[in-house]
């Protein structure tokens, strides 16, 4: 495994990949229309941005079409490998190996950049955002998906233990030198970087434990599992607190009638000046 791989705070193992696919399968519907909205049809150059395994970049590769192009950058080395499998016969997509604060993004008159839940872990955002308008054309559009208030995620019933497992995670987060609600400095940023934002859409949803389960429930489901054996190898919880946050959210999973809001995820679209 490498340097880039084991700075992963949740690992790019099996699991991982997996939880991901989930993720994305969750947000899928309201990606696609975001992208739609901002531009983003055949012919179109896009930058995908910490590409993660690839699932993004497929579905920007059947969009755009082979007259268009898809860089996607990503500095996980089984990342890359995985989204080069998923992409394997697409001429349009081009995978790359790189660490977005220390190389120099290859490319530049993009059309797009796409970027989930990557300024929130990256050391510079404001470095990331002046690379992503240097990549860019006059015109083009940086999107992204990020936390504009991690703590709305939330149970009814209520679990004091569900909650502060939320705390812990934000805590964890910014320990490790990310800031879990990064989407409420992007718009400064992105203004002293030569863009104008076009639109700032809160994205939260309230969903229930209901047969087939709604992804958008299973998506933060699923996390919490691999973040407390997270927090459990690094010692930061006790195993009697691990059983009680996943004895309370296998309650509220059994309760037809309970409730989960999800983290608030703020939708940007800045147009480059």
């Amino acid at each position: 495994m490498s340097q880039r791989d084991e700075d992963y705070v949740l690992g790019t193992h099996r699991e991982e990949l997996e939880r991901l696919g989930l993720q994305h399968r969750a947000w899928r519907p309201t990606v696609l229309e975001c992208w739609r909205q901002a531009g983003i049809t055949r012919g179109s150059r896009v930058l995908d941005v910490g590409a993660g395994p690839g699932y993004a970049t497929a579905d920007l590769a059947g969009i755009v079409g082979e007259a268009g192009r898809v860089l996607a950058v990503e500095r996980s080395r089984r990342f890359v490998e995985a989204a080069q499998e998923a992409c394997r016969g697409l001429a349009q997509v081009e995978v790359r190996e790189m660490d977005l604060m220390n190389d120099a993004l290859p490319a530049e008159g993009m059309d797009a950049s796409w970027c989930r839940w990557v300024a929130a872990f990256v050391a510079s955002p404001a470095t990331l955002v002046d690379k992503l308008a240097a990549a860019l054309r006059p015109g083009g559009v940086a999107i992204f998906h990020e936390y504009a208030d991690y703590a709305t995620w939330r149970f009814s019933p209520r679990s004091p233990a569900l909650e502060e497992f939320v705390q812990r995670v934000m805590a964890n987060w910014r320990a490790a030198g990310g800031e879990p609600d990064i989407a409420l400095a992007l718009p400064a940023l992105l203004s002293a970087a030569g863009f104008r934002v076009r639109q700032a859409i809160p994205r939260i949803f309230c969903v229930r434990p209901v047969e087939p389960v709604d992804p958008l429930w299973q998506w933060p489901a699923s996390f919490i599992g691999v973040h407390l054996d997270h927090l459990l190898e690094q010692g930061h919880v006790s195993e009697s607190w691990a059983a009680t946050v996943r004895r309370d959210l296998a309650e509220r999973e059994a309760d037809p009638g309970s409730l989960m809001l999800t983290p608030m995820v703020l939708e940007i679209v800045a147009e480059r000046l």
